[in-house]
């Protein structure tokens, strides 16, 4: 049996599916559904995860942790006692403790697992995830976006109307908008965007930090426990304002007591700054889709912290329609994961998803720059832009930089930064080329990503034709590398440049053709419009590619049958 598991910040769940009744829910072994993404540790050694775990928060402060899943996919490390734990160590004790609670439930071992992830992770962050579920002993058949998921549970996926949705998604500690299109029985991810520092968490600290304001503490003079207090209390103030618009904070520190009588405005006041974080990624995902808040059909909330009323109240203002949270936002995303376990099992209950993605994140390589100071050397020059559909290819030139330079290298990065060394550095390619003057020797480089998440990457000396090709594959792929030459051999077809492309050569020599055979001015503007084309061909944009197609082929035509001819 394949389980979904909800790894979240703040709370992680865990479901399997039943023929009979579909997705259900696995409680913990206290019989809740939700078990809080936080473990303890006592000095014999005993590890406490879930309820009891938060519970010693307050107790025992420095043996307790929690949010660690920001810090997935980092170098952090938290020091318990004597010992060091990271952020995926951590993950996967509540992981087991997930995996026991199944067990215990299901009188059957629990060995693979369907884990969703916030869609705007990144390749590292994935990875520690699946090793999280290895170090729990599960092996980890995919790793599902959060917001997939969440629309497979809402069945968004059997909407026969063609429709735009997005799914906001905020939970404990990241925050994700999902841009899907659905079209004729198949969903397509437009693009993705998100914070992975912003959640629940951020509007607690923000309760937490008017209650020291208002009272005058300084943070630093506070002990662990007391902060921890404080900010429980802080969490069910926030928590509070779902029944009454006015809450009562009152804490005992250091034998005096101290309150605070927060409204909800005055919260909702508070918190302007981190609205604006949420609209930040909800602008870029609609910029980078080409469609306005107009266009959006329907708007879907998933995560723990949407059932706060001011996120509701925005997200309905922002988008002048009240947004659907019919589905558990809490449970959402781990009915999804199980639905796609179950589609993994080929349950004939469960049907397959058409389901086409993007490119989350940018893919390039690095440059020189020249006007370099410092660490700053290296530009990032884009490839494949981010929430490209996949699968896709591009493809960009590049030239020596020095005098009798031998090689050339391309460090294979992921991200948005100007500068190439503040993205992910994914991997390195190395090729030798022929000594000349700089600049004479120029090399192809090509990226090919793969709905699989497969990235293939050929580099080709453009004089002597020697190639070297590299896969590199995302944590969640289970294909092995025979597999991935296979793949990438059936899209050979996108490989082709766009220039050589039967139908923008068409277009280019009958442009050349009419050029000979025009003067003057108009022999001028068809000339700029050729320039113009040739930009967008090597841009590799099929979309942008095809609408400039279509506008030299009308004034083709145009200047075909024009009078002057």
């Amino acid at each position: 049996m394949i389980v979904g598991i909800d790894l979240g910040t703040t709370n992680s769940l865990i479901a399997y599916f039943d023929e009979k009744e579909g997705a259900k829910i696995i409680p913990n072994r206290l019989g809740k559904n939700l078990t809080p993404s936080v473990v303890s540790f006592d000095e014999d050694g005993t590890v406490y995860v879930g309820e009891t775990a938060k519970g010693r928060r307050i107790t025992h402060p420095l043996q307790t942790v929690e949010v660690f899943k920001r810090d997935m996919g980092s170098q952090r490390t938290y020091h318990i006692g004597s010992r060091e734990y990271t952020p995926v160590e951590l993950s996967a004790l509540v992981l087991k403790s997930l995996k026991e609670d199944a067990e215990e439930y299901l009188h059957t071992e629990i060995t693979e697992a369907v884990i969703s992830v916030p869609a705007y992770f990144n390749d590292h962050q994935r990875k520690a995830t699946k090793k999280a579920g290895e170090m729990a002993g599960l092996k980890v058949e995919r790793l599902i976006n959060e917001p997939t998921a969440a629309a497979i549970a809402y069945g968004l996926d059997k909407i026969t109307e063609q429709s735009s949705f997005i799914v906001f998604d905020l939970g404990g500690g990241t925050f994700d908008v999902s841009l899907l299109e659905l079209d004729e029985g198949i969903m397509e991810v437009h693009c993705v965007a998100g914070d992975n520092f912003l959640g629940g968490e951020d509007f607690t600290k923000k309760i937490y930090e008017m209650f020291l304001n208002k009272n005058e503490l300084e943070e630093s003079d506070l002990s662990a426990k007391t902060k921890n207090h404080i900010l429980k209390q802080a969490e069910n103030c926030k928590v509070g304002f779902s029944k009454d618009k006015v809450q009562t904070i009152c804490c005992n520190i250091d034998n005096q007591q101290m309150e605070m009588v927060l409204t909800e405005d005055k919260f909702k006041e508070a918190c302007a700054d981190l609205m604006e974080r949420l609209k930040k990624p909800i602008e870029r995902s609609l910029r980078d889709a080409k469609l306005t808040i107009k266009d959006i059909d329907r708007v879907v909330l998933v995560g723990g912290s949407t059932k706060m009323h001011i996120i509701r109240s925005y997200v309905g203002t922002l988008f002048h329609q009240m947004p659907d949270c019919s589905v558990n936002p809490d449970e959402v995303v781990v009915i999804g994961a199980c639905m796609q376990a179950a589609m993994k099992e080929r349950n004939k209950q469960v049907e397959d998803l058409i389901l086409t993605d993007v490119c989350p994140y940018t893919l390039g390589t690095s440059i020189i720059n020249p006007n370099a100071r410092g660490d700053n050397e290296n530009l990032y020059s884009p490839i494949i832009q981010r929430n490209t559909t996949v699968p896709a290819s591009r493809t960009s030139r590049y030239c020596t930089t020095y005098n009798n330079q031998e090689c050339i290298s391309i460090e294979v990065y992921q991200g948005e930064n100007r500068m190439a060394n503040k993205n992910l550095l994914l991997d390195k390619l190395k090729v030798k080329v022929p000594m000349a003057p700089a600049g004479h020797e120029t090399v192809s480089v090509t990226f090919t990503y793969d709905i699989n998440a497969l990235l293939e990457v050929i580099v080709k000396v453009d004089s002597t034709k020697e190639t070297i090709k590299k896969i590199i594959k995302s944590p969640d792929c289970q294909i092995s590398m025979e597999e991935a030459e296979a793949r990438f051999a059936q899209l050979e077809y996108l490989k082709l440049p766009p220039r050589e492309q039967e139908e923008n050569k068409l277009v280019l020599f009958k442009a050349e053709e009419l050029y000979e055979e025009l003067l003057g001015n108009v022999r001028e503007e068809l000339a700029q419009a050729i320039s113009w084309f040739e930009g967008i061909l090597d841009r590799g944009e099929p979309e942008e590619i095809e609408e400039a197609r279509e506008k030299m082929e009308r004034m083709l035509h145009t200047l075909q049958y024009s009078p002057f001819l």
